[in-house]
């Protein structure tokens, strides 16, 4: 029998080859560019604290404006010490106030949001619209009523005066910010509540305040840094005896005078550790949830 011979032919064609992959830790011309200027605004951010930082270990003739970039000829702790002894109360009685006043306007602003954005009712765009308007009011433009009505009141100085004006000006935020996160979630789940027979204050505790947690994150965040921020009002309606933080650093600093920077720098560095110790915690949450009502589903 003759052998047959197989006609068919190696084929020829190369495979298609995909291009090399780009190795992810490579540095292009644009990520250099884009890492430069990060690393240049650091700089500009940290300048100052550099300042701060070495100011407040100088003594009282070596904390000069001439001397501001220069590290100290002699360390020392007396301005930290001073500085410590001297605002302690005061970050006390601040503590007392913004952390009331974060979470009183917080759930204030959740029940709003909630109301305005899933249990509408007849003009709830104008009453949204009207509670706006606290937030484009300057502060100065109605402080001297806002001092009248205080005293005409007879509302105590300090503390519990403050929780009531920074809860009433924290109102217009907080509600605009829980509204927008609000109308993201879900229409079903307030159908499927009220299927069920809940009324509107068994929907908003049993099916969204526990999903409110990243707007709850931010707005808190957002309340705490402006209470503890304030200084308007602290010097209207309250004294160095029972005002918050920002009143006693001022005064440390003998008000416009800055008569000893190493105190003075200290104090400031001090007065703000609360504030960073909130960024540090609930920091990585802030960006999720203010983003996270940003967007409509």
């Amino acid at each position: 029998m003759a052998a047959t011979l197989s006609t068919t032919q190696p084929s020829t064609t190369r495979p298609a080859t995909s291009p090399p992959a780009r190795r992810p830790g490579g540095f292009t011309l644009a990520r250099t560019l884009r890492y430069a200027a990060l690393l240049f605004f650091l700089l500009i951010v940290l300048i100052p604290v550099y300042v701060l930082l070495v100011t407040s270990f100088k003594g009282p003739g070596d904390a000069a404006p001439s001397r501001a970039w220069s590290l100290p000829s002699t360390w020392t702790l007396d301005n930290w010490r001073t500085a410590v002894d001297t605002l302690t109360p005061a970050i006390w009685r601040t503590l007392q106030m913004v952390i009331p006043s974060a979470i009183i306007s917080a759930l204030l602003g959740s029940v709003n949001g909630f109301v305005l954005s899933r249990w509408s009712f007849r003009g709830a765009n104008l009453v949204f619209t009207l509670i706006l308007f606290g937030m484009f009011i300057p502060y100065q433009a109605v402080i001297i009523p806002l001092n009248e009505l205080v005293l005409d009141l007879d509302l105590p100085s300090g503390v519990p005066t403050l929780i009531l004006l920074h809860v009433v000006f924290g109102i217009p935020i907080t509600t605009l910010i829980f509204r927008n996160y609000y109308q993201t979630v879900p229409h079903e789940l307030v159908e499927a509540a009220r299927i069920d027979g809940a009324g509107m204050l068994r929907t908003y505790w049993s099916v969204i305040l526990p999903i409110s947690v990243p707007s709850f994150v931010v707005v808190l965040i957002w309340q705490f840094t402006s209470a503890w921020n304030d200084f308007l009002f602290a010097v209207f309606f309250s004294s160095s005896q029972n005002g918050p933080v920002t009143l006693a650093l001022n005064n440390l600093a003998n008000g416009a005078l800055l008569q000893d920077y190493g105190v003075s720098m200290a104090g400031a560095l001090f007065a703000s550790f609360p504030t960073l110790v909130v960024y540090v915690i609930l920091g990585r949450y802030f960006v999720g949830g203010l983003m996270s009502g940003s967007v409509k589903s």
